[in-house]
């Protein structure tokens, strides 16, 4: 029961984050919006997710392997969350904040150290304000954050799930009385 179980989470947030990978690239595709750097770092930490929970849907693993995917998956959910916070926090912020001129991702891989490229990014600039789209009055980062919340929220579960649940037993031997 524990493992089909954690199959069934592991499914259940690949579904979920494929489906909200699929609205990004609907958004960018369909509607014409051109992503930012935070919104493209977001889409990586969302492809790690579902890979990480894809293979733990695939493998199947017992207990210590549930409980390393489900921390993987945490950790991409949050991460994740952390670049649409901090691009729902610099929708906040006032125009003169913003950093306005910021090289193509090309000349930042080729000239950047990795130090220097994750500063750039996190700083952001004027097109990581802008709210060009909204849905029930929210914004894609902020959409962004509620579904990398919500899909940590399983992995936390998972990794609860098997540190208080009790282990199997092995059988009882009879002895010979």
């Amino acid at each position: 029961m524990f493992l089909a179980c954690s199959r069934f989470i592991f499914l259940l947030v690949f579904l979920a984050g494929a489906l909200t990978l699929g609205a990004s690239l609907f958004l960018e595709y369909g509607v014409g919006l051109e992503p930012c750097l935070l919104c493209q770092v977001q889409r990586c930490f969302l492809l790690g997710l579902c890979l990480v929970n894809l293979m733990g849907y695939v493998h199947g693993p017992r207990r210590a392997g549930m409980r390393c995917y489900s921390i993987a998956s945490m950790l991409f959910a949050l991460g994740g969350a952390a670049s649409a916070l901090r691009q729902v926090l610099m929708q906040r912020l006032a125009p003169e904040q913003l950093m306005f001129c910021q090289p193509d991702l090309a000349r930042i891989w080729r000239d950047l150290s990795l130090n220097e490229i994750v500063s750039m990014i996190y700083r952001g600039n004027d097109v990581c304000a802008q709210i060009s789209w909204t849905v029930f009055d929210l914004s894609i980062p902020e959409l962004s954050l509620l579904a990398f919340v919500g899909l940590s929220i399983p992995g936390g579960f998972q990794v609860i799930r098997s540190i208080y649940s009790r282990k199997p037993r092995a059988p009882a031997t009879r002895g010979s009385s």
